[in-house]
C-alpha cells in the first residue's frame, strides 16, 4: 500500500486517503454496481418529477374544461 491510502479496518477493499481523508473503493465491480444504483436512483426521481409534472398539466386541462362546461351550462 502506498503512502497516500491506509487499509480500513475490517473492510478489504475500501483504503482511506491520508490527504483527503476520504474513503476509497477499489473493488472496480462494486464500485461499478454503485454508480448504478446512483444512476437509477436519478433515473427514479426524473421519472417522478415528470409524473408530478404530466399531472399538474392534467389538473390545468381539467380545470379549463370545467370552465368551459359552465359557460355552456350557463349560455354565457
Amino acid at each position: 500500500m502506498s503512502d497516500k491510502y491506509l487499509k480500513v479496518e475490517g473492510h478489504t477493499s475500501l483504503v482511506r486517503d491520508v490527504y483527503s481523508n476520504g474513503i476509497v473503493n477499489t473493488n472496480i465491480s462494486e464500485y461499478q454496481q454503485y454508480m448504478a444504483r446512483v444512476k437509477a436512483r436519478e433515473q427514479q426521481g426524473d421519472q417522478i418529477r415528470n409524473a408530478v409534472k404530466e399531472i399538474n398539466t392534467l389538473k390545468a386541462e381539467l380545470r379549463e374544461i370545467k370552465g368551459l362546461i359552465k359557460e355552456l351550462v350557463n349560455g354565457s
